[in-house]
């Protein structure tokens, strides 16, 4: 298992099953390395555990996040709703976010999902520096959640 860099967000992540986690390992790794500089922001809260990218430190210029819960993860596009979907990947039905949930990492390299990704990330402003050093921030801990294991 690969780790994020940050031991505080590692413990979050390793909090889930092994399965889980593994897998969380391996969608951070290829999202960040496809999203060069983005700020790294982890809020764990009651109902899951969530790892955003953005351009920089305000939750509100997020761009994707990842959402642990603990039986699978979701891809989420914070903006989803604006972006083009012909193959009618995402899903929800909220005013903003439309996600896909990614039960292997491969996913992340199908073309379709890449190309959401890029269409996010065109949307993103402020852009992100590539540049930047993309690094990782706890924003927030609930003091009270739910476990992150199955019952």
């Amino acid at each position: 298992m690969t780790t994020t860099g940050n031991m505080e967000l590692d413990g979050f992540i390793e909090r889930y099953t092994p399965e889980v986690a593994s897998l969380t390992f391996a969608c951070f790794d290829k999202i960040r390395a496809r999203i060069p500089g983005a700020m790294i922001m982890a809020c764990d809260y009651y109902n899951a555990l969530a790892i955003g990218w953005s351009p920089d430190d305000r939750t509100s210029h997020g761009i994707l996040s990842l959402a642990l819960y603990p039986r699978w993860i979701n891809l989420c596009f914070l903006c989803g709703t604006d972006l083009p979907d012909p193959h009618g990947l995402l899903v929800g039905s909220g005013n903003q976010v439309r996600t896909i949930r990614l039960d292997d990492a491969a996913l992340l390299d199908d073309p379709r999902i890449d190309a959401l990704i890029a269409a996010a990330l065109a949307r993103s402003d402020p852009p992100v520096d590539p540049d930047a050093p993309g690094t990782i921030m706890i924003k927030s801990v609930s003091a009270k959640q739910r476990p992150r294991r199955p019952s």
